[in-house]
């Protein structure tokens, strides 16, 4: 197998898994054994070594030193952390993005938003509430700040949608009426409260995450 055709294999191997990672299928704590994948995917372990090296870099897979790699678990003070971090980083990639943001990507938030209004079903809020925020960021020039930005999505995602579920699409609403005050301040060019209503919307869930639930009924 060349390096070009391992690399093609580790990129798809890396994509199923990927996709399994987010959609909940694979949880934190579960562990993902080198064999097994290369055994699924009919591949030899070096390719699917290299995919799980990709997901880590993504944050949606740890590696341990002689006991493989599994989907990361955060205990409870390690989430707030991470959604601490993402109320200080989120609203800066947003400043920066949105400079930069023309009226048809402006026009592609409003219809996502209308979508997330009007669709109930979890993964489908999941994926466009995903896909509305990182469009907000795509006029952010740095590279770096992106990445992190997005490893702390990946690392959070399984908590998220376990929140969403445990509260029910009755509290939508308040998601949505977040997501019009931010697109309200990119159209408006103010990045003063487009930070602050992003950093908001970042810290309400925080603080539900921690107040209302127990975190044993969000953890693995």
């Amino acid at each position: 197998m060349t390096n070009e055709t391992q690399l093609a294999v580790s990129e798809q191997v890396a994509v199923h898994l990927r996709s399994r990672i987010l959609t909940g299928e694979m949880t934190p704590g579960q562990r993902l054994l080198q064999e097994d994948l290369a055994e699924e995917f009919g591949t030899s372990r070096l390719p699917v070594r290299e995919a799980l090296r990709m997901l880590a870099a993504e944050g949606l897979v740890e590696l341990e030193s002689n006991k493989g790699a599994r989907v990361p678990v955060l205990d409870q003070d390690e989430l707030s952390i991470v959604y601490k971090m993402r109320e200080r980083l989120e609203p800066l990639a947003l400043a920066e993005s949105v400079p930069h943001l023309g009226e048809h990507v402006i026009e592609k938030l409003r219809l996502l938003q209308a979508r997330i209004a009007e669709d109930a079903d979890l993964s489908h809020f999941l994926a466009l509430d995903r896909e509305f925020h990182m469009l907000t960021y795509s006029g952010c020039a740095s590279e770096n700040l992106l990445a992190t930005v997005e490893r702390f999505w990946n690392s959070t995602q399984h908590y998220r949608r376990t929140f969403m579920e445990v509260s029910g699409p009755g509290r939508r609403w308040v998601v949505n009426s977040e997501h019009d005050f931010i697109i309200d301040a990119i159209e408006r060019r103010d990045t003063d409260d487009a930070e602050r209503y992003l950093a908001g919307h970042i810290r309400r869930t925080r603080m539900e995450l921690m107040k209302q639930f127990e975190f044993r009924r969000l953890s693995p």
